[in-house]
């Protein structure tokens, strides 16, 4: 079995370098996608991919170029569920895995946070990026490779 691809929603990604740390350490190609913002790597391991701007232009190129068993690297609840549609693995930067059986959830979720928001019974603000935030990915985004390179997950 190849190796898996590492595929990051890069726009506003906080794990940008971790990301490269370990998948670095694994051998595995990482693309970058984004609409603006990225600097091109000489690194043939590290691509980046700048997309027109435009709504979900960076998701559907990711989703366009996932292959069952890659990795992706998003906070975007509806890009993780088309990219679980492709058989990939989905990773937020908190080190949450979206799943098959959490995406549903997550989804109804983020429709209720936009419902309140909308009506004004919530303000919108998200916790802020934390260092056990950071600690988690890095330990997930490991185990996942590990799992993903012995054909698990």
């Amino acid at each position: 079995m190849a190796d898996p691809q590492v595929l990051v929603d890069a726009d506003a990604c906080p794990v940008k370098d971790e990301v490269l740390r370990v998948a670095g350490r694994h051998g595995l190609v990482v693309t970058f996608v984004a609409n603006f913002g990225l600097r091109p790597s000489r690194d043939p391991m590290i691509r980046t991919v700048m997309v027109p701007q435009g709504a979900d232009v960076a998701d559907d190129w990711i989703v366009e170029h996932a292959n069952a068993g890659d990795l992706v690297i998003t906070s975007d609840i509806p890009l993780a569920g088309r990219a679980l549609k492709k058989g990939a693995h989905v990773l937020g930067p908190t080190g949450k895995p979206f799943t098959e059986h959490s995406i549903g959830m997550a989804l109804a979720m983020r429709e209720l946070n936009q419902h309140l928001r909308e009506t004004g019974e919530s303000n919108g603000y998200n916790a802020s990026y934390s260092s056990k935030d950071r600690a988690n990915f890095l330990h997930e985004f490991d185990a996942l490779i590990h799992r993903t390179k012995r054909g698990g997950a």
